[in-house]
């Protein structure tokens, strides 16, 4: 057996990569951080059943579970961290009025998402809590756009949906526990033929709204005909008005803005407005997210909420990495050297080094340095200083 190989799913994050997600998570995090939004930084580890508390129960079959060696009680492995903020703002900060968080972290998954995707994900994400109103589902919508936008996204693609339509249908129709989780299934994979003989029980007007769902895809005029063929319940009269509410303060900050009115993604805990962004190069979404205003309860205290993650190493596939600077090679500088040519050597190091440059300094008897592949020049003493000139 080859120690040196790791699981399946499972990868290395190598410097020139690691230095792309990295300047992403920067440039993410002061965006954040200049709109309000606070950092934490929650554990990798918790008891398991806090981790599926709320948000978290269909995250049961990713999560992996280990005994803790004090308690004896069994713990969790993170595989989202929006679980674990809700349970910061209800229980830690527990704050009157709206609160903003974000945060930054490597989760965990016990089964990859895709064929090349990876199960150790690096998770971004912002979450707004404590308001109720369609302002807030805008701020953090407009946040994830802007923030792709800093970081260099090409092109912005926005669908947009409402679970509150499929719960009032399924409400109105009187299905019970076991047809709506069956319904539920069949529009996530836009099974029409299985929708059609699901709802065939069903009065002919709750057979013709669940039978359009699949089909009310689309830009503006998807709205306009999902008023016409969908009950008029108020339920999904006052979510298609969400939606046209979004959409029109949106138009500036996406390329292309999309309703899916089958999108059900998170129905077990999402509340109300639903969406997931694409970007050319990916065949799933970048970045989603949602309103999920009963988390609080879980937790003890009912708070509306609003929020979106993403995974940064899926992030760095789709910007282009910046090329760095070259390093600058350094002659070694003995600390206790007195001499003035080496004490010269080693201001002119630091000084360089607060400017931001990258100075690499040779190591005495070293025939071969890594950095020689990538430091573009050298200090070399000239005219009675240290100036930096280009390597030959």
């Amino acid at each position: 057996m080859h120690t040196w190989l790791l699981p399946e799913y499972i990868e290395d994050v190598l410097p020139l990569e690691a230095a792309h997600v990295e300047t992403l998570r920067q440039g993410l995090l002061e965006h954040f951080h200049a709109h309000g939004y606070q950092f934490v930084m929650p554990p990798l580890l918790e008891y398991r059943e806090s981790l599926l508390t709320g948000t978290g129960h269909e995250l049961d079959l990713k999560t992996f579970s280990v005994v803790d060696q004090y308690s004896g009680r069994l713990l969790g492995v993170r595989a989202d961290i929006t679980p674990q903020v809700a349970r910061i703002d209800a229980h830690l900060l527990n704050r009157a009025g709206v609160t903003r968080l974000c945060y930054a972290g490597s989760v965990l998954h016990t089964l990859s998402s895709g064929f090349h995707t990876t199960r150790e994900p690096y998770q971004v994400g912002a979450e707004l809590y404590g308001h109720a109103g369609p302002e807030s589902d805008l701020e953090i919508q407009q946040l994830m756009l802007s923030g792709l936008r800093r970081v260099g996204v090409p092109h912005l693609h926005l669908d947009l949906g409402h679970v509150g339509i499929f719960r009032a249908l399924t409400q109105a129709a009187g299905c019970d526990a076991e047809s709506e989780s069956a319904l539920f299934a069949a529009l996530q994979s836009k099974d029409v033929p299985a929708v059609r003989q699901l709802v065939a029980p069903l009065p002919i007007v709750y057979q013709t709204a669940f039978l359009a769902l699949p089909t009310l895809y689309g830009g503006d005029a998807i709205l306009r005909r999902a008023r016409e063929i969908l009950p008029q319940l108020p339920p999904i009269r006052a979510a298609l008005d969400q939606l046209e509410w979004l959409a029109q303060r949106l138009a500036g900050h996406v390329d292309e803005c999309c309703f899916d009115l089958a999108e059900l993604r998170g129905y077990h805990y999402h509340t109300g407005v639903v969406f997931a962004l694409y970007t050319p190069g990916l065949s799933n979404a970048l970045a989603q997210g949602g309103r999920y205003d009963e988390v609080g309860d879980a937790f003890g205290r009912a708070r509306p909420a609003t929020g979106f993650s993403l995974d940064l190493r899926e992030l760095a596939k789709v910007v282009a990495k910046h090329v760095p600077a070259g390093g600058i090679v350094a002659p070694y500088a003995d600390p206790l050297d007195k001499a003035d040519q080496v004490r010269a050597l080693q201001n002119k190091i630091t000084e360089l080094r607060a400017a931001g440059e990258m100075v690499v300094s040779r190591l005495p008897g070293a025939e071969l340095d890594a950095a020689d592949s990538w430091c573009d020049r050298e200090l070399v003493w000239q005219a009675g200083e240290w100036r930096v000139q280009p390597r030959l």
